[in-house]
């Protein structure tokens, strides 16, 4: 017991200079998508806060490409002293070790969870001029004109292509899946009528079905948003992923010592607690789900193996 008591202080001591170093220097936000998603969104509100709980700066900044595996990959080899953290829809870390056979790091080895933050159910959006103004007349126009619809997603194998294409085979259509750079840029596609059909976080897409540019269709979630009222969700018509969406969650190098990783973690929850904060994750039809360091862990490996079945099952591979 003496011996357990004496390591744990050691470890203590040893983290102290690191805790010192980490409250010196700015905060890095590393967001692997383009600003305007719901990551960029939520990572610039908790900004402000972090801030000031802290007591440091704290920088914001997007470092996209390779559906977020660019920015992961950056965090993954930084230095693990709790000054560079990964804010990412987790699903992409969840799908990358099936869709990349030469990953250049490993999600679960190379990275350290430090909270989820949050779960925003995906909408299904369509642009205004799709003749479908309910969900079921969506699924005859798939069935009977499939080249009429294009769905924009934000990137092949990313959680919302996979989503589609388990809707659009439980249609029984096949819908022509158009991948962009970004949840950002599939919005922008369908907001200006390039694409059809989306399926994106309900954080970045509620506003375009609130004044118009997009016509909401179905939720996932346990439940209706409260500012769309008359969408109904996936599994009240009868459609797979229910439980799909955006996962956004906070990460940092592996082998960030202990001390900084919980921190880290007391800091983002006490960020989400502030009733300002909380209010417009409701607004944006977020619950949060800060939960810590170890429910993180096992729901990535959890969520890794699920969607690891359905990539294998669609042949999907980037390399």
């Amino acid at each position: 017991m003496k011996r357990r008591h004496l390591a744990a202080a050691a470890a203590g001591l040893l983290a102290a200079p690191a805790l010192a170093s980490a409250q010196d220097r700015p905060l890095r936000i590393v967001v692997p998508f383009a600003p305007g998603g719901t990551s960029d969104i939520l990572a610039r509100i908790l900004a402000l806060e972090l801030t000031r709980l802290l007591g440091q700066g704290v920088v914001v900044e997007n470092r996209t490409g390779a559906a977020g595996n660019i920015g992961a990959e950056h965090v993954a080899r930084s230095t693990p002293d709790g000054t560079t953290v990964l804010l990412i829809d987790t699903g992409a870390l969840a799908t990358a070790p099936s869709l990349y056979a030469r990953l250049p790091f490993d999600p679960l080895r190379d990275l350290a969870p430090v909270t989820m933050l949050i779960y925003a159910p995906y909408i299904l959006a369509v642009h205004p001029s799709v003749p479908a103004r309910t969900a079921p007349e969506l699924v005859a126009l798939a069935r009977a004109r499939p080249q009429a619809v294009n769905v924009a997603h934000s990137g092949v194998g990313a959680a919302n292509h996979l989503t589609a294409l388990m809707l659009t085979q439980a249609w029984g259509a096949e819908l022509t899946q158009v991948p962009y750079r970004g949840g950002a840029a599939a919005l922008t596609a369908v907001a200006g009528g390039e694409a059809q059909l989306i399926i994106n976080g309900a954080t970045a897409t509620a506003p375009f079905a609130r004044d118009g540019r997009m016509r909401a269709l179905a939720v996932s979630g346990p439940r209706r948003l409260s500012d769309l009222p008359d969408v109904p969700t996936f599994a009240e018509l009868g459609w797979p992923a229910g439980d799909s969406g955006t996962w956004q969650g906070v990460l940092v190098a592996g082998g960030t010592p202990a001390p900084l990783v919980a921190r880290l973690d007391q800091a983002f929850r006490q960020a989400l607690a502030v009733p300002e904060v909380a209010r417009r994750m409701a607004e944006l039809g977020a619950d949060i789900r800060a939960e810590g360091p170890e429910p993180f862990r096992r729901w990535l490996a959890a969520e890794t193996e699920t969607v690891g079945r359905v990539v294998r099952a669609n042949n999907i591979r980037l390399d």
